[in-house]
């Protein structure tokens, strides 16, 4: 499934960058098994298909197609969109699996290009809210109630626009139903050929696997801690509490994960669904396990997830979630595996960029333009305009340290998992040029065990666009434990040149001609205008033991393996394997 929807996208977003998920499911929607794609998307997938079931209990036909990606049905936030497809049993008729894949799509709408403002209060600015949508309905692909969902609806909301490139989201999310319809056929394909009953066998005994596996796992840790009960807490860059208190039932190697005293939401989008709380949790399971098991649903058997309602981990129906998903999913990480004593906290943070222009202006009018979500790029531009769209990315940082290890340098930690764009294509794509993408000396916290490094990328613009940078852990270190020290915090810098229409340039003075070095603080949207530069500096991980017990630092910093990687490398992998 994967691969087919990987080989038939168009955007940059999912081909390149692989921000997608596929997966199977039970009949009652339980996850069965999955491909290590992006964990946030598949330990929250369930409960899309869950609650599809539940509204289409008896309205499903062969043919089908499902749409969603409201956070309130078993979202994330709004541009990851779920397409699920029911399996039939070629006999019965009856619904026997379901097939699914999520996939963020580069721009839904909102009130900004990319589909991820800094600045949403409400989630009517983050674009196009769909709760059930037949996009195929018996075998019949509804593109004009594509276009109502995706294009005209947001654009009703004030400031809002619709979909700024919906071409391009339609040809990917055709590349997801065929994905879909690709697992179809490989399940009945499965159980022609062996039966439905040992399918469903094997598919339990997975289950069971997953579950036991948990259940000595909690046993593990409540005798190395010498306590049944473990808590943590941690706070966001505004002050807003993440707190978690687990009991442990040893005996039935069972546990309970109370999040109460978490701070309430809050008035901008670092809101998280109880979805992406509990993909969160399911993930720390899977991590700390020693085991080689594919993550499904077993692995949540043994825990209870209480939320307090009314809180940050469970919003109000239209509060603001797209920092949610990518930035506070990652403190929910840190704060579990805090509470194991698994390891330090990592950069805490996915440093997510977006850019672009297009969308309404003070007026209301709708003008032409594009975007970039910097996780992935998106089209590539026509003669010196662009097409509607944004570019956008996720940016990597240091991961923290543990018992035993030291922490990674610039990768994406926990449940991103996706891959940066290619610089030649960002560059030839886009007006904008990269000059400095590599590691953050020293930015990991020191330790016994050192935190890992975070990254420096610096990007400069050809043209004026909006730029929106969506961040955290800029006021509030990645800890160390153990002794370990803590990771620097991470930077956003506007390197802004002095222009004569914003003010800032005065005749007959030097100073005034020098560049102007501005931070811009974690969350922010600014117009840069050309020739403006924007210096992201990321996170480190925290250390772990104290550093006078430490080996030296030299013998992480670096040993590179040079490996083939990118889309030329991807493209000759996936030929090797056919």
């Amino acid at each position: 499934m994967g691969r087919s929807l990987q080989q038939t996208s168009i955007s940059t977003n999912i081909k390149e960058r692989l921000d997608f998920s596929c997966a199977l499911f039970a009949p009652d929607g339980d996850l069965v098994a999955n491909a290590p794609f992006i964990p946030i998307h598949l330990g929250s997938m369930s409960f899309a298909v869950k609650y599809q079931t539940r509204l289409h209990e008896n309205d499903l036909k062969e043919g089908d197609v499902l749409m969603t990606n409201s956070p309130h049905a078993g979202g994330s936030h709004l541009p990851d969109i779920t397409l699920i497809t029911p399996v039939f049993d070629t006999e019965t008729r009856e619904i026997i699996f379901f097939t699914a894949s999520r996939g963020h799509h580069a721009d839904i709408g909102g009130i900004l290009p990319g589909s991820m403002p800094p600045t949403s209060v409400n989630i009517f600015e983050e674009g196009a809210e769909i709760i059930s949508f037949k996009i195929v309905n018996a075998g019949m692909f509804d593109q004009e109630g594509l276009h109502e969902y995706m294009v005209e609806r947001p654009a009703r909301y004030p400031g809002s626009s619709g979909c700024r490139n919906i071409k391009e989201v339609e040809s990917d999310l055709k590349a997801q139903i065929a994905a879909n319809h690709k697992g179809v056929q490989l399940l009945q394909a499965m159980v022609k050929e062996y039966g439905l009953q040992t399918v469903q066998d094997y598919m339990y005994h997975i289950r069971m696997n997953a579950e036991s596996s948990v259940r000595n796992l909690l046993r593990e840790v409540a005798k190395r801690a010498g306590s049944n009960v473990l808590s943590a807490v941690d706070y966001l860059d505004d002050g807003t509490p993440i707190q978690l208190k687990v009991e442990i039932d040893e005996k039935g190697g069972a546990a309970v994960l109370d999040f109460e005293g978490t701070g309430y939401e809050v008035r901008g989008n670092l809101n998280s669904p109880i979805s992406v709380v509990h993909s969160a949790v399911i993930y720390c399971m899977r991590a700390m396990l020693d085991v080689d098991i594919p993550l499904n649903a077993g692995c949540l058997v043994p825990l209870t997830v209480r939320i307090p309602e009314r809180s940050l981990l469970s919003p109000s129906q239209t509060a603001a979630v797209c920092g949610g998903n990518v930035l506070t999913s990652q403190r929910i990480v840190d704060v579990v595996l805090k509470a194991f004593h698994a390891c330090a906290a990592s950069q805490g943070c996915t440093n997510n960029l977006t850019f672009g222009t297009g969308g309404k202006d003070k007026d209301g009018v709708a003008v032409a333009g594009w975007g970039y979500y910097e996780v992935g790029p998106q089209q590539s531009c026509v003669m010196n305009t662009f097409t509607n769209g944004m570019y956008s990315q996720t940016i990597a940082g240091g991961s923290g340290a543990g018992p035993g290890w030291h922490g990674t340098s610039g990768v994406h930690t926990h449940i991103t998992n996706t891959r940066i764009g290619d610089v030649e294509i960002l560059e030839r794509r886009y007006p904008v040029l990269l000059h400095r993408f590599g590691l953050r000396p020293n930015s990991g916290g020191e330790g016994k065990w050192h935190g890992g490094d975070g990254v420096i990328r610096e990007f400069e613009f050809t043209h004026g666009l909006q730029v929106s940078i969506l961040s955290e852990r800029r006021t509030r270190a990645p800890y160390g434990m153990e002794g370990g020290e803590p990771a620097m915090m991470g930077r956003n810098t506007w390197i802004k040149g002095r222009r004569r229409e914003d003010g800032d340039l005065i005749e007959d003075c030097p100073e005034s001609k020098e560049q102007r070095f501005i931070n811009i603080g974690g969350k922010a949207t600014v117009f840069m205008g050309k020739g403006d530069r924007l210096l992201i500096e990321t996170p480190g991980g925290g250390g772990w033991g104290l550093p006078a017990d430490s080996t030296v630092r030299e013998a992480q910093l670096y040993k590179p393996t040079w490996e083939a990687r990118g889309s030329i490398a991807e493209r000759a992998g996936a030929q090797a394997s056919f």
